[in-house]
């Protein structure tokens, strides 16, 4: 697909099952992340039992747990010690709270709290986290805050206070503090308690998306590198605005128009606009396209279509859309620019998360240019996101079909059938996929491509040897491409564990495209596993500064906020995760 980039091997499904948790959301940011990494199951005991929501107030905490209710309420007055009166009340008070009478329960846990010893800080922290969750019921959301933040100064390791004051803040909308509060509690509970990873998971997304819709709005557009661009059009093969990157050769439907460049004055915007894609001087091609839309040229199809791609490749889907709605509404244009235009704001509408209307753009594309293979490339794509695989194979199957030489989408088609052979748990269609794989590169030997996917596919396997061949192959093949070398990188900490060996490869990526944010995002996410937060969150920003979309930017925002999280945690409870 097309919004700001193609679909690539290097984000993809392919991932080792570490980095697919990172792109779900906060588990591993939190610092699981090295189990994911090594794939190991660390049993850990829990430091609470319950797995359901903590609504309960707690039982007594004091030195005399043991002692019967009715031999308290027994003794005469006078001789209980003030602990034990606060024990009494705090007893009292449970009774009506499981009768749901918080009013009458807020009254007992405070006379306990009144009553209680200073020094017995156990105690004490028990009441206030009683009380707390007696005003919960209430949703009295200020006093729950209140009331946990005294039980965490006593205890600051009290897990059921520390969760309930994060679902207090999350009612009062601080998530900041929210976040800092179910981070610790899922590392005291080592990972294990689903309903706060869902909490982390929750607010993680909420930061990242307000954070994200602000920045993006103001941000200042920014050119990707050349290698990303070229990557970019080399996922088209029928599209006449990319012609010029294509060095010393013409599509077949272009070669009645050799003659056109005589025919037009050096006026033209768009001619010249291509004469700096074939330069690579990326950044004068708006202005260029400009030009040639305000003077009504001969080219203004073709400029428009051009100088959206070039919008959507900075980022800016916003000022693409209307430039490709027109060019879309262009019913004398050529049918194989509205396709390319389809293509790519169908492309745009799945990063935006609208499927459906990616959807309805795919398909008018096919309809109105049947045969073009671009159509069924990118369409393949979306089906292969959308979880409709077979559906996918049938586009790629049609992409080769009108184009045998496609190796691009011969390698995708393999890729497909794999992962549905592998998810589906089918070891016999898995070896099928990989004897495909294996056919592809032996007829496609100089289809970089080929290699990564397969490379994937054997990372999954296991066959990390074989694998490491493939992404040196992809390399000799593409010495610039930057994402290789941090999926190289990253079979290295799997396989090998050879962390110094991973880190030097992603530094290579990022001193060969220091405008890749995959790289820089990998880095900081082992950073974190490493314990190098601040590191993490150096990295993260700069990966945010390079994002391409606002969902992009959303989820680099969130990995940065989890990692700022864990620094606050360090600093106020000196609470760390398992590093590597």
């Amino acid at each position: 697909m097309a919004a700001s980039k193609p679909v690539e091997p290097q984000s993809g499904t392919g991932l080792p099952r570490w980095q697919l948790a990172l792109l779900v959301g906060t588990p591993i940011v939190l610092g699981v992340g090295a189990v994911y990494l090594w794939n190991r199951s660390r049993t850990k005991e829990r430091r609470g039992k319950d797995t359901g929501e903590r609504k309960t107030p707690e039982g007594s905490a004091s030195p005399v747990q043991g002692q019967d209710g009715a031999a308290l309420a027994s003794r005469e007055q006078e001789e209980m010690s003030p602990l034990d009166r606060a024990q009494a009340a705090k007893n009292k008070g449970n009774k009506y709270f499981k009768a749901g009478k918080y009013e009458n329960a807020i009254q007992c846990y405070t006379e306990a709290i009144a009553l209680c010893p200073t020094e017995q800080k156990s105690d004490l922290s028990t009441f206030y986290q009683n009380r707390a969750a007696a005003f919960e019921q209430q949703m009295k959301w200020t006093e729950v805050v209140q009331d946990c933040s005294h039980a965490v100064e006593l205890n600051p390791r009290y897990v059921k206070a520390l969760f309930r004051r994060a679902k207090a803040l999350e009612k009062l909308d601080n998530r900041k503090e929210c976040l800092e509060d179910v981070t610790a509690v899922c590392i005291l509970e080592a990972f294990q308690n689903q309903q706060s990873m869902l909490l982390a998971d929750k607010v993680l997304k909420q930061l990242g998306k307000e954070k994200a819709k602000d920045k993006y709005k103001n941000r200042e557009p920014m050119m990707p590198s050349p290698q990303f661009i070229k990557s970019y059009f080399s996922s088209f093969t029928d599209d006449i605005i990319s012609q010029a990157l294509q060095k010393g050769e013409k599509k077949d439907e272009d070669k009645d128009n050799e003659g056109e460049a005589a025919e037009v004055t050096e006026s033209s915007g768009y001619l010249k606009a291509k004469q700096y894609m074939e330069e690579e001087n990326y950044d004068k091609i708006i202005s260029e396209c400009t030009k040639e839309i305000e003077s009504g040229g001969r080219y203004t199809a073709e400029a428009l279509l051009l100088r959206a791609t070039f919008y959507l490749l900075i980022g800016n889907a916003t000022a693409a859309q209307p430039d490709l709605d027109r060019v879309i509404n262009m019913h004398d244009a050529n049918v194989k620019l509205r396709a390319n235009a389809l293509i790519k704001r169908g492309s745009m509408y799945m990063q935006q998360q609208q499927p459906m209307l990616s959807t309805q753009d795919f398909n008018m594309a096919a309809d109105i240019d049947t045969r073009n293979p671009d159509v069924y490339h990118h369409r393949g794509q979306l089906k292969i996101l959308l979880d409709q695989v077979d559906e996918a194979v049938g586009d790629f199957d049609e992409c080769i079909l009108l184009r045998p030489d496609s190796a691009l989408a011969q390698a995708q088609k393999c890729f497909a059938l794999y992962r549905q052979a592998y998810t589906g748990n089918n070891p016999s269609q898995v070896q099928t996929a990989m004897d495909g794989f294996e056919d592809v590169i032996r007829r496609f030997p100089k289809c970089a491509e080929g290699y990564a996917l397969y490379a994937q596919a054997l990372t999954d396997q296991q066959q990390f040897g074989k694998a490491d061949e493939m992404y040196d192959k992809c390399i000799e093949l593409e010495p610039d491409n930057a994402t290789t070398y941090v999926h190289k990188g990253l079979l290295q900490l799997q396989w090998k564990q050879d962390l110094d060996l991973g880190l030097e490869l992603i530094s290579k990526a990022i001193e060969i495209d220091n405008k890749c944010d995959f790289a820089y995002e990998t880095m900081g996410t082992i950073e974190v596993q490493r314990g190098n937060l601040d590191k993490a969150i150096e990295m993260f920003n700069k990966a945010i500064n390079l994002a391409k979309s606002e969902m992009e930017m959303a989820h680099l925002y969130s990995l940065c906020d989890a990692a700022y999280a864990q620094t606050e945690v360090a600093r106020k409870y000196g609470l760390k995760p398992p590093t590597l």
